[in-house]
């Protein structure tokens, strides 16, 4: 049937290396941000990141990116823009220039039509500038005096929503896989979409983040399931959350000991997508530290008190009315610490000699050279 209408109904199969997504979580903690100040500014850690998602994009024609900003009140969108505003020309613009309205007191990047530049490359650049100058300006100080710490749960729970939903968009299901092959190219052949590599790269630079153990947990544990590697580079501090979620995931933890090399750490360790990293040698973060945080203070322990029904981790047994600050079932933890499980000493084993009978047995063992008489 397909030579008598002259129609060629195969599917072509694309054999490179499938797309990428990379989604960046940059931590924007003021606080933070203020001890680096001398040794790596924020500008120029923006900076650094906007060559590594620009090197990301150059991997391959169809990679994309994602970054979300995790600050101290909120996480958000830096790129793509929920809301993009719209463009308005400026009169005295000129050579296609397109300047964006703002605040006086805020620098405006535009878009400029820069023969030097390629333009995916400026458009992504301006609207990470843009959301990040936008952020700065909607922070004031009751969000810096209300904790020193950032939102790191909430920007991995958005991570992991935009990654699931480019995953669908880019496979979509059977029923309208049907509608999409049904459309040929001009050579009448029909492609078929590869599924969608994605990971996340946290740029982390606070060091406690034990009040995000709970949305921290159940993110490495989304993660872990959808086969999503969380990257992590350290560049301040130290917690045990990121390198278990790191290890967990199957993703690579890097604290550089220099945090003004950051492009190089970026470019080295983590520019490899999952696909390539199936032929590297990648970096570990050696010994692991599996220690939990406590559901009361949010501290990490060593030894704890487990609730029996949702198994939350308390670091005290008194607790309020004796019930589970998480579930709200009732416990006596007092009673575990006054009354603690008796230990059963171990039974020591007899030892056995040479010829197979035990050191217990009296008499010894048998002679060598005697033996039972046989009768004729």
């Amino acid at each position: 049937m397909n030579d008598i209408d002259g129609t060629v109904r195969t599917v072509v199969k694309d054999e490179g290396p499938p797309p990428s997504l990379l989604t960046i979580v940059l931590d924007t903690n003021p606080h933070a941000w203020a001890h680096l100040s001398s040794t790596l500014p924020l500008s120029t850690a923006l900076a650094n990141i906007l060559v590594f998602i620009n090197a990301h994009l150059a991997s391959g024609n169809a990679n994309c990116v994602a970054v979300i900003a995790s600050h101290s009140h909120k996480a958000c969108f830096l790129y793509p823009s929920p809301t993009p505003p719209s463009p308005q020309p400026h009169h005295g613009a000129s050579n296609g220039e397109v300047e964006m309205n703002g605040p006086a007191d805020r620098p405006i990047y535009s878009v400029s039509d820069n023969p030097n530049k390629y333009r995916p490359f400026a458009t992504i650049e301006t609207a990470i500038l843009n959301n990040f100058a936008k952020l700065i300006d909607e922070t004031d100080e009751a969000h810096l005096s209300a904790t020193p710490t950032t939102l790191i749960g909430g920007a991995l729970s958005l991570a992991l929503s935009f990654i699931n939903k480019s995953t669908i968009h880019h496979s979509p299901t059977s029923t309208h896989a049907d509608a999409l092959l049904s459309l040929a190219d001009a050579d009448g052949k029909h492609s078929e979409r590869t599924t969608l590599t994605s990971r996340i790269l946290i740029v982390s630079v606070s060091g406690d983040l034990a009040n995000q153990y709970i949305p921290m947990m159940n993110s490495i544990f989304a993660a872990q399931r959808k086969r999503v590697p969380i990257d992590i580079i350290k560049l301040a501090g130290d917690t045990v959350l990121l390198q278990q979620a790191s290890d967990a995931t199957g993703g690579v933890y890097m604290k550089p000991e220099r945090p003004e090399g950051l492009l190089q750490y970026l470019m080295m360790g983590f520019l490899p997508d999952a696909f390539a990293r199936k032929t590297l040698i990648m970096p570990s973060a050696g010994g692991v530290d599996f220690r939990a945080a406590c559901f009361c203070h949010r501290k990490v322990v060593d030894i704890g008190y487990v609730c029996s029904v949702c198994l939350s981790i308390f670091c005290e047994p008194t607790l309020p009315d004796n019930l589970c600050m998480t579930c709200g079932s009732y416990l006596s933890l007092r009673s575990a610490q006054m009354n603690p499980p008796a230990l059963i000493p171990r039974k020591k084993k007899k030892k056995r000699r040479a010829g197979g009978t035990d050191s217990a047995t009296p008499g010894g063992s048998t002679p060598a050279g005697s033996s039972t008489p046989m009768h004729g």
